[in-house]
Order: structure tokens, then sequence, then C-alpha cells
């Protein structure tokens, strides 16, 4: 396993991808999304055993470690093969283990790789300094939040199993499923299982239509395109289906914000606009929704968002009166409603 023998201080540029790393001697894989660490793991684990089929792993947990351990885990064996250590729970680890990693860092065993799992917080701080003054190669896997990089994780997802979905399915597999990083990438894998050529919306619908998420943007979306009556009509089922108040208001403020966002620079052109960091759907969606919007309407849409996003937080005695209320608003203040 040649890779393992690279000096941990050779310059390793910071916040490689889990697709993009390689084994090394030490390597930090750090951040709170469970799904992007597994896969980093698993790539460095997977990428040892093709250079070396008999290599060894051991598992570590930081939480429970005895001082010592990490010596006779990376000391040469009888037969002396290579081997990958994974210490999990970094964030957990005892001082003793931050003690023996600050002194392995010195003198890194040959054929080693040292896998360091940190999930985020301020334990091991000092050890997680030691390791970027080095420049330790490190595995960023941060939160995917924006529906932008959700967007982008589902585009890649599919193409890395060779299939492609249109602009339409990937902005509806988000809305249905894009909560849970791990959802997303479970959608993804069945939709490639058990469907064929190019994923349109239609082909989400069938699958994940029923979604609570999804559920919470159609309301937006119907109350954003001024159909009061298709709007209540969604609502109404969500809440008979046990769909809290608070996820729809939240779509309802999701979808009035980016309205707000292209709004506010559509006329600086179309540079101003791909500057807001949004995907293409959102932006063309946004542009075409516009055209029902005056700034006064939008501007009473938001403010009834507001009023909801509070009520139905505990200041309203009726959460679902209050969300009702605030549809009807939005889909007057589109100037559109029916």
């Amino acid at each position: 396993m040649p890779p393992a023998r690279r000096s941990p201080s050779r310059p390793s540029a910071p916040g490689l991808s889990w697709e993009d790393v390689e084994p090394a001697p030490i390597v930090l894989v750090s951040g709170p999304e469970d799904l992007l660490a597994e896969r980093a793991v698993d790539r460095l684990v997977e990428r040892a055993r093709a250079a070396d089929p008999g290599v060894e792993v051991s598992r570590l947990d930081a939480a429970e470690y005895a001082v010592g351990t990490l010596r006779v885990v990376t000391s040469p064996s009888l037969f002396a093969e290579d081997r990958v250590v994974v210490v999990t729970g970094l964030e957990r680890a005892t001082d003793d283990l931050v003690a023996d990693v600050t002194a392995y860092l010195e003198a890194p065993a040959d054929g080693v790789v040292v896998v360091l799992r940190h999930a985020g917080g301020q334990r091991g701080k000092k050890l997680l300094d030691a390791l970027r003054t080095r420049r330790v190669p490190t595995v960023t896997c941060d939160v995917v939040k924006s529906d932008a990089d959700k967007s982008s994780f589902v585009s890649a997802e599919l193409r890395r199993a060779g299939r492609r979905a249109d602009a339409q399915a990937v902005r509806a597999l988000v809305d249905a499923v894009g909560s849970d990083l791990r959802e997303l990438a479970a959608a993804c894998s069945q939709l490639v299982a058990d469907t064929t050529g190019l994923i349109g919306p239609d082909v989400v619908e069938r699958y994940y239509g029923g979604r609570i998420e999804a559920t919470g943007f159609r309301v937006a979306d119907a109350a954003i395109a001024g159909s009061s009556g298709q709007a209540v009509a969604l609502l109404r089922h969500a809440l008979a289906t046990g769909v809290d108040p608070v996820p729809i208001v939240a779509a309802l403020a999701a979808k009035l914000r980016v309205l707000a966002k292209v709004a506010a620079v559509r006329g600086r052109g179309t540079a101003a606009v791909r500057e807001l960091g949004l995907a293409p759907w959102q932006t063309d969606r946004a542009l075409a929704d516009l055209r029902r919007w005056t700034p006064e309407g939008l501007a009473l849409a938001i403010s009834s968002v507001a009023q909801a996003d509070a009520e139905v937080k505990g200041e309203s005695r009726d959460p679902r009166f209050a969300v009702e209320r605030a549809v009807l608003r939005v889909a007057a203040a589109s100037g559109t409603t029916s």
C-alpha cells in the first residue's frame, strides 16, 4: 500500500471530497454529515484493499480508548501486512487517545493508514489544530442544507450509477425526500434499480408523491401560483393525514425567499441572478412566478407567512387556522387568485 508511506507533513489541499481522498499515513474525516463520512472511510478501506487484498482493518471507538492501543494496532506484525486503523468518535475522545494520536503524528508507521473521524464540536480541538498544522489530508463532510446542494448531490448520485434525471425530476425528488441526505441517496438507488432511461418528474411523483415534504411544497406552489382552491385542498388533505403546520409554513417561506432574492437582482441581468447560488431550475421557476407578482404583493405575502410562522410555533391557539389563512393571503397577494 505505497500511498500510506507518504509523509503526512507534505502539503495537501484541505477540504477533499469523499470521492477524491486517497490512502495516506493519517487522514482526517471531519464534519457532521455521517453519510459522506461513511463513504470516505469505505473508500479508504477499499483503496487499501485494492492495493493489498490482505490488508488488516482495525476499528477503535475514541470514547472507549485505552492508553497504548494505537501503538499496538500500528506496530509491525509477524507477516508485515499493511493495515488500516479507523478511529471513530474523535469528538468524544479520551485524553489518552488525544495524547497517543499527538505522539503518533511525530512518527507514523510505514504501511499503515490511520483514519480519524471527527463529527464536530470543540472536543479534541488541540488535536485537530495539530492535524491541520501538519496538512493532514482532510475530508470535509458538512451538512448539505441548501436545495441547490441537494440537487447537485442527487445529480451526482445518478451520474455515478450511469443514469440521468431532468431538472424537474431532480427538483421533485429534493422536495419529496430532501430533508435527509441518506434518504436522498436511498431514493436515488431505488429509482436506478426500478426504472430505466431518463428519470422524469412523473417517475418521481409515482414513487414519492405522498411524502410530507412534497406535500408542503405542493401547497406552496399552488399558493404562489394564485390557485387558492387547490392550495387549500392540498393543505386540508395534508393536515388530515397528520402533517404538522410548521413544515408547510416553512415551505411557503422558502419559496417566497427565493422569489424575493431573484426579484431583487433580476433587473441587473442573468449574471446577477446566477450569483445568488440557486439551482437553475429554481431561478427559472422564480422568474416565471414573478410575472404574476408585484413588489407590494410579495411584501404582503412575506409578512403574512412571517405572522403564520410565529402563530404555528406557539402564538396561536389554532395553528391550522393560521396556516390556512396564510395560504389564502399568499394566493390573493399573487394577483391571480382562482
